[in-house]
């Protein structure tokens, strides 16, 4: 098991958010995920045989989000 953290742009609302967690819990391996909107990350767990964190990358920025370095 291994965890994540992605630092995102644009993400401002609570709709934001439930957009990102869906996109999150759609990547195959994820376990837990969840978002943050004080400080705009998404924090997760996930089956490092399964998803590699690009995947959660790729995931975020398909539904129209940056990701912050």
């Amino acid at each position: 098991m291994q965890t994540g953290i992605i630092k995102i742009d644009g993400i401002q609302s609570r709709q934001d958010a439930d957009k990102v967690l869906n996109a999150l819990h759609g990547v195959w391996g994820v376990l837990d995920a969840k978002v943050n909107l004080n400080n705009h990350e998404a924090a997760f767990r996930y089956d490092e045989k399964a998803a590699s964190e690009q995947d959660f990358e790729a995931a975020i920025t398909e539904i129209g989000f940056g990701i912050r370095s």
